[in-house]
This record gives C-alpha cells, structure tokens and sequence, in this order.
C-alpha cells in the first residue's frame, strides 16, 4: 500500500518525517516532555508496562527524564526505587494514604515537620485514621505507644525547628520488632549524613521508607518544588506506587531537568552550608541574649550523641541550626532581631543560596513538654552559601540593635 500524500502544511508540521540522528550525548541528559506518548501498533499499546520501568504509556507515570532522576535518588539514598511527587508534603502524604486505612493508627513525633501533624489532625482523621504523638527522645515512650492498631510509625532526623537528633537505630528496631511500618523524613540528612536503610552499617536495620523534600538540597535553588518516596521492597514500592497513580502525582519536565543539573553538586553545597552552621552556631553560643544553641553536631545540643553515633563517620549535619533567645527578652524584641537582619531574609524553607530566618512559638507546636530545651523564644536559621564574616556581621549588628 502506497504512502498516504500530505499536502496541507499544519499536517505536515505535525507529522514531519526528520529524525535526529541517534549518538548525541552531553554532560546533561536530554528532557523528555510528554503527556501523550505514542505507541508503534495496538499489540506494543496493550503489552507495554510503566509499572516496572520496562516502558512508556503516559507521561504521568514517566519518561526518560524522570526515570533517570529516580534511579538516581534511589542510589543517593541507598535504597532500589523512587518515585517523584509535586513537594516533600506531597511526598508524606502519598505514603500515608497508600500505607493507611480506616481504623489503623499512625505515630508521630512531637518535633515533626508541622504539616505532617496536621495532615494526621484533619485529613486521615476524616478517612478514620487516628494519631498519637510521641517523644523522640525516649524510645520507650515509642514502645509504649505502640498498639494492635498502629500501622505506621514516622521518624524524623533531626527534628523540625528544634534540631534534636533521635536515636534512629533505636527507634526503627522497635517499629521492626513490633512489625509497624517505619518511614524517615530523610530532607536534613539528604541522604549523605546517613544511609536510613543501613543504619547498623550491616544492612540488618533500616527504615521501610525514606521521604525526601528536592525542594531542600537536591534542588538548592529555591526554585523548585519537589519531594520523592524511596524504598527497598518491591512490593511495599508498587503498594505506594498505585497509589501515586490514582492520586495523578506528576511531576514537571523541568523542574526534573533543574534538579538532575543540581544533584551532581549536592554534596559539595550540603559541606559549605554545614561548615558555616557550625561556625556560626558557636559564635551564637557566645552571646549575651542566647540562651541555648541547637544544632546536632555542637556537645550540649540535644541528641549530640546521637547524631555522632550515626552520622560522626560521614561529619555531616546540614546547614540549619536554632537559637533560645533567653526569656527575659520578649517577643516584640525577637521579631525586631530578626526584622533587623539584612542578609539573612524572612522566609520559609532552607537549602538554597540564601539564608534565611523564622521565629517560632513553640508551645503551639509541641504536644508534650521540652525539658530539654531552655526557657525562651526559638529562632531557626538556614544558612546559605554567603560569606561566613559577612553573616556574622549581620547576626551581630542585628543583635546590638534589638537587645541592647
């Protein structure tokens, strides 16, 4: 049969014959976007399948450049499949929902990502998923709380806003031996201060999944909005797989493209943001109006030993830390300290090449109560890739300004 003649112009735009030439390659892969993916004949249309990777039906469940990103996070965080969602939430949420049911319960810590306690507060709680709040420094605590309805068990290291760092080896034994689901919000450690899936460093002890916020360091931007889910299992990874499906979790081409040109530089971001932390953590320590400097890597900050036992081999602690404004300052005086601030901006999130600066009230955050923590306002500080003298400038004239 003779090749059907095209004569209109449009129809030959869109269906035009030139092929580029297989063979090229460049530092940074190609970006492949697509909803619509076209299939050689019925058969390939009816036999191909998305869920393994073995190929393409539709762009929502992925292209080469999606693909390529996921086995690529898989292997940062030394788990065997990812998969990408629109944010780090998004990322919590889909493995709350593929993992839960009604009546089943889900354990939080009380230093958790606030959003996380609030997707258990209001929207498990309409699907009939209860949740309890536990204290992650004390293992026991988790043991005890642990019923015949707890299906899930979150982790966080180093917690939200107040840094503490978990005994996480301690704390994912207990979920394993009680055979509860355990999930990590792997975004402060990135995947380089600690492998969750190794945590014995035998590959006995790991989390059943790794959440991680690309909007953080895999991005470093502050540009991008993205998180991924990793696993290990392959069942427990096409159980939260489907779900991200019917959910119609996508992600964009080049949002994906933003991410694969940063992860080459990741680690080298992550130590520069970490040696500064630290250096200015401790000059913070030394002032006047602190009262208490939180940050994991630092002796005296909560769950130091922790954090030397599981991530002292690799030295890495991220770029956040927190300060105890002593509470004989009041509130009005810690927000002009931090409206005083000109390098360091008001604004969420952390990672990128900015610092940035946010004042918490922290009894309207937490459950329980913090002993550890000294009396006083708290005031977290991400730092970015500035000059450290020229952050400690800003740190110290804002300081003389609002506590003289």
């Amino acid at each position: 049969m003779s090749e059907q003649p095209i004569h209109d112009l449009p129809t030959r735009l869109v269906h035009h014959e030139y092929t580029p030439p297989a063979g090229f390659a460049a530092p940074q892969p190609a970006v492949h976007k697509a909803s619509t993916v076209i299939f050689p004949n019925v058969a390939a249309m009816r036999e191909r399948e998305w869920k393994d990777k073995s190929g393409y039906t539709y762009g929502l469940h992925g292209t080469p450049t999606t693909y390529l990103l996921e086995e690529r996070l898989a292997t940062l965080e030394g788990g065997r499949q990812c998969l990408l969602v629109p944010s780090g939430l998004a990322a919590i949420a889909t493995v709350s929902l593929a993992l839960l049911r009604q009546g089943d319960e889900v354990l939080i810590p009380d230093n958790a990502y606030g959003p996380n306690k609030a997707l258990a507060e209001v929207e498990l709680r309409h699907y009939g998923i209860t949740h309890r709040i536990y204290d992650p420094l004390d293992p026991a605590d988790l043991a005890a709380k642990i019923s015949e309805r707890t299906r899930l068990v979150w982790l966080e290291a180093a917690g939200s806003v107040t840094l503490e760092f978990p005994d996480v080896p301690a704390l994912a034994r207990i979920c394993r031996e009680r055979g509860v689901m355990s999930v990590l919000d792997n975004t402060w450690g990135a995947g380089l201060a600690f492998n969750a899936f190794d945590l014995a460093g035998d590959g006995r002890l790991g989390v059943d999944v790794s959440v991680h916020a690309l909007t953080k360091y895999p991005s470093g931007g502050g540009d991008v909005l993205m998180g991924s889910i990793v696993t290990r299992d392959e069942a427990l990874h096409l159980k939260i797989k489907l779900t991200h499906m019917r959910l119609g979790l996508g992600v964009g081409a080049n949002d994906v493209e933003a991410v694969l040109r940063s992860l080459p530089s990741m680690a080298l971001r992550y130590r520069a943001h970490d040696a500064a932390a630290r250096e200015l953590a401790r000059w913070m320590g030394a002032q006047g109006p602190v009262a208490q400097v939180l940050h994991p890597a630092l002796p005296g900050s909560p769950g130091h030993a922790h954090w030397q036992a599981l991530c002292g081999k690799a030295d890495a602690a991220a770029g956040l830390f927190s300060v105890v404004i002593d509470a004989r300052y009041t509130q009005a005086q810690v927000d002009a300290f931090c409206d005083g601030l000109r390098l360091f901006k008001l604004g969420y999130s952390w990672g990128g090449p900015m610092s940035l600066v946010v004042p918490y009230e922290l009894p309207a955050m937490r459950a329980g109560a913090t002993p550890h923590l000294k009396p006083g306002t708290v005031v977290r500080f991400s730092v970015g890739l500035e000059a450290v003298e020229d952050l400690r400038a800003d740190l110290a004239q804002a300081l003389r300004q609002a506590f003289a």
